[in-house]
């Protein structure tokens, strides 16, 4: 196994800071030395991130301009906020699948989109007006971190683009996110990785808005709607069949054992469904268990726990173990099976 402090010798890690209201210290821009000079992920639009930005570059005796691609590996804000500001000053190109070109193209347009849905799919299962309209608000502050973004080298599933000296294969692994994208290099089997997969801590699958052309409160209400934590598993389990030695992930060190790391995962969501399981008695919706399972919640974190709950029921749902009923607008869950351990996951 390679040392994961030890970076191969033409990548670098510029870890930028990121505001508070984020809960996570720093994400991880890459810089990738080789022709064509790539950096992946430049980070949120603050001064704080482009000084870093600047100050790593600058250790690495590469200028701004000398930057000829930007790669993304998915929408959030601490991700991609940048992107315009790095290519308009380079002139680079920037790299990423057609759900993120457009969700970028008109970044304040598809939030709003982005907030409908949200605010639907709380309502919907059970958050309280008044709470999801504070939500709400909480979220539409983030966008101050974001430019729109124009992507001018749209890339897919079984695509392929040099970056950095490599040739880096493009696979869509939705489930954090529904533009979740990793860059790997089949050659030396370094994982541009994103939040698809982190050393410390799992990855949120998160009941986002799916880009596609319904209005938002349809897709969240659609029986097709989007189902983060299956896509997610889904996602792990080809990733897992790759041969990886070293995973360059958007938070944290990098780290090898990708195939260790994904066993643990699907093991706690395993562990996680069944604690959903085990606290339903009668009807409940999804914000109830959230509520029952995890107490003082507040702020962004409140969504994330639905997201959660959400997802594991889910997963609950397809392995026949709950199922979900309408009732007025709300749904409301409720066990169709005694426990057992028959496996969920």
């Amino acid at each position: 196994m390679p040392d994961p402090s030890r970076l191969p010798a033409d990548i670098a890690l510029i870890p930028l800071p990121l505001p508070t209201s984020f809960e996570i210290p720093t994400v991880n821009a890459y810089l990738l030395k080789g022709e064509p000079v790539a950096l992946v992920d430049p980070g949120p639009q603050t001064d704080e991130a482009f000084q870093a930005l600047m100050g790593g570059l600058n250790e690495h005796k590469t200028r701004l301009e000398d930057i000829e691609l930007v790669l993304l590996t998915h929408q959030h804000e601490d991700h991609v906020g940048m992107a315009q500001a790095v290519a308009q000053a380079s002139g680079a190109a920037i790299a990423g699948v057609p759900k993120l070109a457009r969700l970028m193209r008109d970044y304040d347009a598809s939030m709003d989109l982005e907030d409908r849905f949200i605010k639907a799919t709380m309502l919907r299962h059970g958050v309280d007006a008044q709470a999801a309209a504070a939500l709400e608000r909480t979220f539409r502050g983030f966008r101050r971190f974001v430019r729109s973004a124009e992507i001018t080298r749209v890339v897919d599933e079984g695509s392929r683009v040099t970056a950095g000296g490599r040739e880096l294969a493009v696979l869509r692994a939705p489930g954090h996110s529904p533009t979740d994208t990793l860059f790997f290099s089949e050659v030396d089997g370094v994982l541009l990785g994103g939040d698809h997969l982190l050393e410390r801590i799992s990855s949120n699958p998160i009941a986002h808005w799916p880009i596609d052309d319904r209005k938002p409160e349809d897709s969240s209400a659609a029986p097709d709607r989007r189902r983060a934590l299956i896509e997610y598993i889904a996602s792990v389990r080809r990733t897992s069949e790759l041969n990886v030695s070293l995973v360059l992930p958007g938070h944290g060190r990098p780290f090898s054992d990708h195939r260790g790391i994904i066993e643990r995962r699907i093991a706690m969501h395993e562990r996680r469904a069944g604690t959903i399981l085990g606290a339903m008695n009668g009807a409940v919706s999804a914000a109830e268990l959230g509520r029952r399972l995890w107490r003082d919640v507040s702020g962004t974190e409140a969504y994330l726990v639905l997201s959660e709950v959400l997802g594991h029921l889910d997963l609950l749902e397809e392995s026949g173990k709950v199922r979900g009923l309408e009732d007025g607008g709300l749904v409301f869950w409720e066990r169709i099976s005694p426990m057992s351990d028959a496996p969920i996951v």
